[in-house]
């Protein structure tokens, strides 16, 4: 039996009034209309609390949640709203980051220490260790013996800088790159160390690097994303650290800013073909469809996720067209291959993905992260750094090399470069032939050029055992707030509140700008 107030009752259904009430329920009629009220003092707190929440956060975003209209395909395409004004004018326009997934060990590389040779398997000695934390895999040693580089180094450039002979093209741009030896970080294990150079925070949930910069600066097109994510292909027998979407995530911005993350086999993305029997114009009319009614809903609640959602379906639509233009190789000249080399032909490399990233560049990509897992190198380090630089030396000197023919690199920012670095001491057993290396948060080396980047310096010096800093530190924090500062921005500005903080990429902890790495 229902009550004769049910036609009363609209406001405490779910269904808005259409549809089964608590009325229609089989349970007392005292305990129905205590359950009414209940629900209708839901509702209207719900309500006010949206509605409050909403125009808080409206005047916290300032105009970003203004309505944008939806443009069909004809219409001439408009450079999304930028979020942020830069302080000035920057040298960087867009920024290529080449990361070393695993942390590459610096002494082998770059950090040229010609003392530890006559060290070899002898005890690293506990004043320089300190009371620094270990890992797990190492902390039960008995013994941390010494384990010189095995590979010799040669003085590159005008300079006369030593460069492994590992990596014989890049030692090639001694001259160009600002070496930076003394970079910290907080974190000793992959994940949160990993998180942190990504995203600035060890806890997962936090934008990316790229998130910021697509939220701060906006696009430069309209046919790509602004942010893209380039996983190479795994090399034979290294070790593999896994690497995930929140590396690239947008966190508590939109999803518009998140990292588009591009397959390394098939088409670049799912579903970039229509399908059988459906015409371009049939997928215009749909997704135009599709879009007035999500902007009738983003009008009406104004939530930002509705426009980011219209913003998605319009790119997904743009890059059917844009995708296959960007990826069909045939207009490079034969100069690109011979500067690339074959491998670049191969789909998914990371030379492939190098020129795959120059060609976004041209085409106003603003952000564009490479990764290259294998690095962590516990075991082995004989015989798959070879490999390793073998698949990115050549590489990362045939993209600088090519945007600066190009000239592009004068505002693109190139940074190469790992999560932490790697002991002095073996991990397991040591050889002359073979040796392994754990993590080391004290001390890792990375590499920036162009885009206003200081050509040819050297920052940060490490002590005779390349395992702590004795000149210039520079906390990854410190290395964020720089490259924002060669694009333009404040890193005390660019922020966001959420959860009651003014959140940023370099945190809450005070970051300072490195002026040496600026030319």
């Amino acid at each position: 039996m229902k009550s004769n107030m049910h036609d009363d009752c609209g406001s405490c259904c779910d269904h808005g009034g259409v549809g089964p009430t608590v009325y229609d329920l089989p349970i007392p009629l005292d305990l129905r209309e205590e359950w009414r009220l209940l629900a209708t003092r839901r509702h209207f707190l719900g309500s006010m609390g949206k509605t409050l929440g909403w125009a808080s956060l409206s005047t916290l975003l300032g105009g970003a949640m203004t309505p944008r209209v939806v443009h069909a395909a004809s219409d001439p395409p408009a450079i999304s709203p930028t979020h942020y004004v830069p302080d000035f004018a920057p040298r960087a326009k867009r920024a290529i980051n080449l990361f070393m997934s695993g942390a590459p060990p610096q002494m082998d590389l770059w950090d040229y220490k010609p003392g530890l040779a006559s060290l070899f398997d002898k005890d690293l000695p506990d004043s320089v260790r300190g009371n620094q934390a270990l890992t797990g895999m190492t902390s039960g040693q008995a013994r941390f013996p010494i384990a010189p580089s095995h590979w010799g180094f040669t003085r590159q450039g005008k300079s006369g800088r030593w460069v492994s002979d590992l990596l014989p093209w890049t030692g090639r741009l001694v001259d160009e790159l600002a070496l930076l030896h003394s970079l910290q970080t907080d974190a000793i294990n992959h994940e949160p160390a990993i998180l942190l150079m990504n995203t600035g925070n060890m806890v997962p949930g936090k934008p990316s690097m790229g998130a910021w910069l697509s939220y701060g600066l906006g696009s430069m097109n309209e046919n790509l994303p602004t942010f893209v994510v380039l996983n190479s292909l795994t090399l034979p027998g290294t070790d593999l650290q896994p690497i995930s979407p929140k590396l690239w995530s947008s966190g508590f911005l939109s999803n518009e800013y998140a990292g588009v993350a591009f397959r390394s086999q098939g088409d670049p993305v799912l579903y970039l073909g229509d399908p059988t029997g459906m015409s371009r114009e049939t997928r215009r009319t749909l997704i135009d469809t599709v879009n007035a009614i999500n902007q009738m809903t983003f009008e009406e609640v104004g939530d930002p996720e509705t426009h980011a959602r219209i913003h998605q379906y319009e790119m997904a639509f743009r890059m059917q067209t844009s995708l296959p233009e960007l990826t069909d190789m045939g207009d490079e000249p034969d100069s690109t291959w011979t500067l690339y080399g074959d491998e670049a032909k191969q789909a998914g490399t990371f030379a492939y993905n190098c020129l795959l990233a120059r060609r976004m560049a041209e085409r106003g990509v603003r952000f564009t992260q490479i990764y290259q897992r294998g690095w962590d190198v516990h075991s082995n380090v004989v015989g798959n750094l070879p490999k390793l630089c073998a698949a990115t030396d050549r590489a990362s000197y045939a993209l600088v090399t090519d945007l600066r023919r190009r000239g592009l690199l004068d505002d693109t920012l190139v940074l190469w470069g790992g999560e932490f670095g790697r002991t002095v001491y073996s991990q397991g057993g040591l050889s002359k032939e073979n040796y392994g290396r754990d993590h080391h948060p004290r001390c890792f080396t990375m590499w920036m050029t162009g885009g206003g980047a200081k050509a040819g310096i050297v920052h940060g010096q490490t002590d005779d055992f390349c395992y702590n800093v004795v000149k210039d530190p520079v906390h990854v924090r410190d290395f964020n707030a720089t490259v924002l500062r060669l694009l333009g921005i404040d890193h005390e500005k660019l922020k966001f509140k959420f959860q009651g903080l003014e959140q940023k990429l370099t945190g809450v902890i005070p970051a300072k700008i490195v002026p040496e790495l600026i030319s």
